[in-house]
């Protein structure tokens, strides 16, 4: 009898531990969540985890999905508050996402979506070395999984796309690189994010949507093929009224593409149910879109909004440069002078934009009000109204050393534009010699432009040589971005 007990509790423990055992269980309500979850409708999302976690307390799918909603909730608006919330949360939440069987694809792939969600949002509030840490993790966690689970396709997206980020690591952040062990190659990483896509694996059909958001991205900032990317995007006929992430993705491409008005018509037929996570993001590209068309008003309000309502750091100082213009461009120096006492206290100076708005500050500096209103309408694709601004002046008309250098940088854009590439490059050449050396980022861009100019007439070993001369600048305005792009040149050319 005693036996007989103690091989009932024997049994009746294995039963137990059976039963606690966690799970990788992505299933259809999981899916519906995470589909929910990547429209921006995250309230609805939670709800089916909530459902899932329910259906099954041990499956950790739901638990991984949500670094997704913390991810995207974070990464938009930077709620200092809400991020001191949430940070033990995104520890717990690795650490029980750790208690999975190891043996499943999906336990190091969903670590390594969780240690890079992390490290984005670190980012965010300016925790460097916390990000390059949670990075370095989540690189290993998907190399390590492409080791154990080599047909694994969803290692495909994830590996891809960090490779080709890795290999175009600005020099400001290669130092940082190097010691976390992290290389990659911008050819292999790119053949596998396509490889992805193009894939009828199950897995793949259900992440399409992610792939094509981060795909265009690589393609467009990272390989430089705008025109490739908007085509792309255009042939998946996305749904940019109810996919709100895929409609962030089109405004922001819109807008660095000189396309202004499409951003402006997609901002305005968003679905404005208050299913959606709403971020004050969407004034501010608005009023980047207005303000590129010297639609001033307009344009004040939207930033006016973006200001107030938004809780976060990047791009804040931006933003209140960009209003301090449309009120400088209005006449009204004194509300200008106002909104850029501003920058010094709000915001954080990381990204180059937010930087540069301190520097200009903290220089006094106020730009030529031909030369910005220039400038404006030639970042909105406006060129031939910035032609219209620029009628009658030449370098000579401008007093300033560093007037007559923007002056030639920007008709050299004008005609980069408008495809007469022949006058774009003998005018880069000028803006090079003429700015090599100062702090205005003129010389490296034109460096950078003419490489890509070249680059596009098949000119291969020549763009190199423009590319690593904007490398080699020293000291100047959005070093960092100008660097990454260069770097990207230099690795599409090479093939590498």
């Amino acid at each position: 009898m005693k036996k007989y007990l103690i091989g009932l509790l024997v049994i009746g423990l294995a039963v137990s531990s059976v039963s606690a055992q966690k799970v990788f269980d992505f299933n259809r309500t999981c899916q519906l969540a995470y589909n929910n979850i990547l429209e921006l409708k995250l309230v609805q999302g939670q709800q089916l985890l909530d459902k899932a976690k329910q259906q099954n307390p041990n499956n950790l799918i739901p638990v991984y999905l949500e670094s997704y909603i913390d991810f995207l909730v974070l990464f938009f608006n930077e709620d200092a508050v809400v991020y001191q919330q949430r940070k033990s949360v995104i520890g717990s939440r690795i650490a029980l996402l750790q208690e999975g069987p190891t043996t499943s694809p999906f336990y190091r792939y969903c670590l390594a979506q969780a240690h890079f969600h992390k490290a984005a949002i670190a980012i965010k509030f300016n925790e460097n070395w916390s990000a390059g840490w949670a990075f370095r993790k989540s690189f290993q966690y998907i190399k390590e999984n492409k080791k154990q689970h080599p047909d694994f396709v969803l290692n495909n997206l994830m590996d891809g796309s960090l490779q080709a980020v890795v290999s175009t690591i600005p020099e400001g952040y290669t130092f940082l690189a190097g010691i976390l062990g992290m290389q990659g190659s911008l050819t292999q990483g790119m053949q596998q994010v396509k490889h992805f896509l193009s894939s009828n694996d199950a897995w793949a059909k259900l992440h399409h949507q992610e792939a094509v958001f981060m795909y265009t991205y690589l393609l467009f900032y990272i390989e430089n093929k705008k025109d490739e990317a908007l085509a792309f995007i255009k042939s998946e006929s996305l749904d940019f009224v109810n996919h709100h992430l895929l409609t962030y993705m089109a405004v922001n491409l819109s807008l660095n593409n000189k396309q202004p008005d499409a951003a402006r018509t997609l901002i305005a037929n968003r679905n404005k149910s208050t299913d959606y996570l709403y971020t004050p993001v969407w004034e501010y590209e608005a009023g980047i879109a207005c303000l590129f068309h010297l639609e001033l008003e307009e344009a004040i309000g939207h930033f006016e909004k973006f200001v107030k309502e938004f809780k976060g750091s990047f791009y804040m100082k931006d933003a209140l440069l960009k209003l301090s213009w449309c009120y400088y461009l209005k006449g009204n120096i004194a509300a200008a002078t106002a909104v850029r006492e501003q920058i010094r206290t709000r915001g954080v100076a990381t990204s180059d934009a937010d930087k540069q708005a301190l520097k200009d500050v903290q220089n006094n500096y106020w730009p030529n009000v031909v030369l910005l209103k220039a400038r404006m309408l030639n970042d909105g694709g406006y060129d031939q109204e910035a032609l219209k601004v620029l009628a009658g002046t030449s370098a000579t008309s401008f007093a300033k050393e560093e007037e007559k250098l923007e002056y030639t940088y920007r008709v050299a854009r004008i005609y980069d534009d408008l495809k007469q590439y022949d006058k774009a490059i003998k005018t880069y050449e000028i803006a090079i010699a003429l700015g090599t050396g100062k702090p205005a980022y003129y010389a490296a861009r034109a460096a950078l432009q003419t490489g890509n100019i070249l680059e596009k007439q098949g000119k291969k070993q020549l763009a190199i040589v423009y590319y690593e001369k904007c490398l080699q600048m020293k000291g100047h305005e959005y070093k960092n971005s100008l660097d990454q792009k260069a770097k990207s040149g230099i690795a599409r050319c090479k093939g590498i």
